[in-house]
């Protein structure tokens, strides 16, 4: 049936659906349909001529019944209409720059929403909700001691303080230094009194200097870490600016160098810096100033003082480029062949207190922070002349000379030295010297342990540096410093150790020799003394210190009337916070005496060291040092590119 359908393709049947009821109508002009077989049998079509047949439609009447009385059933319906279409009409949404279904939009939205309850309602919540930080830990003991060590060297200035000083018993001081000398405008007004007393040595000043600039360089993190950054800059440019006052600094070349302001001659009984016992702002007696027309290991610790010190404020280039030209010009003058007398020979003022042994040692040192601060290789290669390790004994292996002070530069310069080899390596010419100075080191550092006997000991831990003579402390906190700043060298190598002969040391080792010495310092002695001023609950009381000593209570003490001050039993009215004072005797005794300066005067030499050796020892700020700062001016160590070859030309 459904083929005879699909053979009447000519056949345009007309449909209208209304409700359930469906009428058709069919073109007369086309379908002859036999009125007794509704739909059911077969249709007939005559081929008769089409204008009889329009006739004949015209004519003709429809059966209305069979129309209007008959309804189809679906399987008749669907011979019609064919099956049923059941896709629906897709509906858009125009969203003005956009046009998408209606189905894309409900399902984004949906989208929305989910994300908005796993990810944006979860983070709400979190940052609505009280928080419960974890609080810090607690700054260690080294920590605590250094913001006090720091203090000390504001005790010491001399100068126009500054508002911001922080010693409410100090105030200006010193502000005639030096008004005599027509060469310097202004005088040598400023810088730090060396200890106890109220003289101003220049060569510690600026030895404590390149240690403080030297610490910094290797542990700025540590010193931000815990608040001290700005601090300690302030402290080292303090002392800077007063030693670039004593030479012609805008020259390139000098003739001079003021060594020293007041001291004293020893056994003097005229008014002077020994003889007096007065505060600093008191002093109404003359301070003469020395001069050095030689001097080269006062000019070498000056050169090293202003390279270190320009690598710290290299974020200053004025003044970094100044400080930098300074050393220069100093070095110069250390190496004048006609001025290589030590600084100290016959000055009855100098040499009894500082006096110089040697100066080679300052020749490698300061040319070593010339290098890093400029990046000159003529001053590497000085570092590294056999004849320079020749004179100055270096591998000479004398155990006094692997002790780091004021005086004696070499192990610490062997160290700087051997910090090239180990992080940048430069090889030939400068390999085979670096070497032995990085063996050395190594030795320098077995000689610290107590398993090798170089040294004596106290029964209570205590290594004798200085051979059991008076202020033993200073040369045990440098000692530790460069233990513990070597150990950093090598964990940043990933070096677990090293070799003492046939011995092999582990780094852990020589890390504890650092932490005993300084621990011993900070109170774990048989005398539960802590040397350090204002740390722990048992510390000196009677420094041998002026201004500590003598009250602030607006009277004027003269030069003999402070004597009482001075012999008083009773503790000193201010306390000269973080002031490393001499230390005990080699039998681990400590006598609070404020008259025996050998156990309870502090210096600036000895601060500066305890400073070093405690921020290299602080957790506080991570550990390890900063690599790379220290070469910011080092060239590269390979060759330089040539120049491209000139065009050709026919």
């Amino acid at each position: 049936m459904r083929k005879g359908h699909e053979e009447l393709g000519y056949v345009q049947p007309v449909v209208i659906i209304k409700a359930r009821s469906i009428s058709i109508s069919l073109d007369k002009r086309s379908i002859r349909m036999h009125s007794g077989n509704h739909w059911g049998g077969s249709f007939e079509v005559n081929g008769v001529d089409s204008a009889t047949e329009d006739e004949r439609s015209r004519n003709m009447d429809w059966d209305r019944a069979s129309i209007s009385h008959h309804q189809l059933d679906e399987t008749q319906q669907s011979w019609l209409l064919g099956p049923p279409d059941n896709n629906k009409k897709t509906k858009y949404v125009d969203l003005g720059c956009i046009v998408c279904s209606r189905k894309a939009v409900k399902w984004s939205l949906w989208s929305i929403l989910i994300a908005f309850f796993v990810i944006a309602l979860p983070i709400i919540i979190a940052k609505t909700l009280p928080k419960h930080k974890h609080p810090s830990p607690p700054p260690d003991n080294y920590t605590l001691a250094l913001h006090k060590a720091l203090l000390f060297f504001n005790a010491q200035k001399s100068g126009r303080l500054p508002k911001n000083n922080g010693i409410s018993w100090r105030g200006n001081s010193g502000l005639e230094d030096g008004s005599n000398l027509t060469e310097v405008k202004g005088g040598l007004v400023g810088g730090y009194y060396d200890a106890g007393d109220n003289t101003k040595f220049h060569f510690p000043m600026s030895f404590a200097m390149t240690m403080l600039s030297w610490s910094v360089i290797e542990y700025q993190h540590k010193y931000e870490a815990i608040g001290e950054y700005n601090h300690a800059r302030d402290l080292i440019k303090w002392g800077t600016d007063y030693l670039l006052l004593t030479f012609n600094n805008t020259a390139t070349k000098i003739d001079k160098i003021f060594s020293q302001v007041g001291g004293s001659r020893n056994g003097s009984t005229t008014p002077d810096d020994h003889y007096c016992w007065q505060r600093p702002e008191d002093m109404d007696y003359p301070r003469p100033v020395q001069t050095a027309n030689s001097g080269p290991d006062l000019a070498g610790e000056m050169a090293a003082a202003f390279a270190a010190a320009s690598i710290v404020f290299r974020d200053d280039t004025v003044y970094s480029t100044k400080l930098t030209k300074a050393a220069t010009t100093v070095f110069a003058f250390a190496r004048d062949f006609s001025r290589r007398t030590t600084y100290s020979r016959g000055n009855p003022f100098i040499e009894p207190y500082y006096n110089s042994t040697g100066y080679f040692d300052e020749y490698m040192w300061g040319a070593a922070w010339l290098y890093y601060a400029t990046g000159n290789n003529t001053y590497i290669s000085l570092a590294t002349n056999p004849g320079l390790s020749k004179n100055s004994k270096a591998f000479y292996m004398i155990p006094d000379l692997s002790v780091l002070s004021w005086d004696n530069k070499l192990p610490a310069a062997m160290l700087l030295l051997t910090r090239l080899r180990i992080f940048l390596n430069p090889g030939y010419p400068y390999e085979d010297m670096l070497h032995s100075y990085h063996n050395v080191t190594g030795l320098t550092m077995c000689s610290y342990l107590h398993q090798f006997n170089v040294f004596n000991w106290t029964q209570g831990g205590l290594i004798q540096l200085n051979h059991g003579r008076g202020q033993p402390l200073q040369y045990v906190a440098n000692a530790a410093f460069l233990a513990s700043l070597f150990v950093d060298y090598m964990n940043a190598t990933g070096v677990p150790g090293w070799n003492c002969g046939p011995s092999y040391i582990s780094s852990d080792t020589l890390r504890s020799f650092a932490t005993s010495q300084i621990d011993y310092i900070l109170g774990a002695n048989p005398m539960n003394m802590s040397y350090v001023v204002g740390f722990g609950n048992k510390f000196p009381r009677h420094v041998h210190h002026r201004g500590a000593s003598t009250p602030n209570d607006g009277n004027k003490y003269s030069c003999t009337g402070g004597w009482k001050w001075r012999d008083t039993r009773n503790p000193n009215p201010n306390t000269i916070t973080g002031a490393m004072v001499g230390g005990p005797d080699r039998f681990d005794r400590f006598q609070d005496v404020r008259t025996n300066y050998s156990y309870t005067e502090p210096t600036m030499a000895g601060n500066a060291g305890l400073v070093a050796a405690l921020v290299s020892l602080t957790s506080s700020g991570g550990y390890g040092i900063d690599k790379n700062t220290i070469f910011s001016a080092v060239p590269p160590l390979y060759p330089v590119s040539p120049p491209p070859p000139p065009p050709w030309k026919p």
